[in-house]
């Protein structure tokens, strides 16, 4: 990993902990609006944010989840899986809205094991915790698909993490 990408992530993972820590009340429940989610959006770019994606949530459930030893084998075990999902999608779709559609489905679909953790840990029921939290999932990242658009459109989220230009780009 070169310093850009290492750098890049650990601001990432930095950003994904303060954002969740200033939402904290609504970030940990059956209804999650977890807004530090919408930086899942990022791994479209390039699959080398996974590193900080998944760093900024394995911290933030460490630090901050009432759940620790659930939220850190569920919760991260949730965004390993769908960000590995994501990237093999993003071999077969090259627009930036589609890769980020796929994505938003891909982890709304797949809060059933955030569903499960909260039956398992509080005794929840699935279908409805489910439903709550892959709601909550669907609206963080719907909002967050123009923010991360128009950031992108002022950063290059692609050459911050590599240094090249988008010609170059592989997934």
């Amino acid at each position: 990993m070169n310093t850009k990408t290492l750098v890049a992530n650990g601001i990432l993972a930095a950003l994904y902990i303060a954002v969740s820590m200033l939402v904290q009340p609504i970030a940990f429940s059956a209804v999650q609006f977890r807004i530090a989610e919408m930086f899942n959006h990022l791994i479209i770019f390039d699959k080398k944010y996974i590193y900080g994606i998944v760093l900024g949530v394995f911290l933030t459930n460490l630090l901050f989840s009432p759940m620790k030893a659930y939220d850190l084998i569920f919760g991260v075990g949730h965004s390993i899986i769908c960000l590995l999902i994501t990237i093999l999608i993003c071999k077969f779709i090259k627009n930036i809205w589609g890769r980020m559609i796929a994505n938003t489905i891909v982890f709304t679909f797949m809060m059933w094991i955030i569903a499960l953790e909260l039956k398992l840990a509080v005794g929840l029921p699935f279908m409805f915790t489910w439903a709550t939290t892959a709601i909550g999932e669907f609206i963080v990242l719907l909002v967050g698909m123009p923010l991360i658009y128009l950031l992108n459109k002022r950063v290059n989220f692609y050459r911050l993490i590599t240094g090249k230009t988008k010609a170059s780009q592989t997934f």
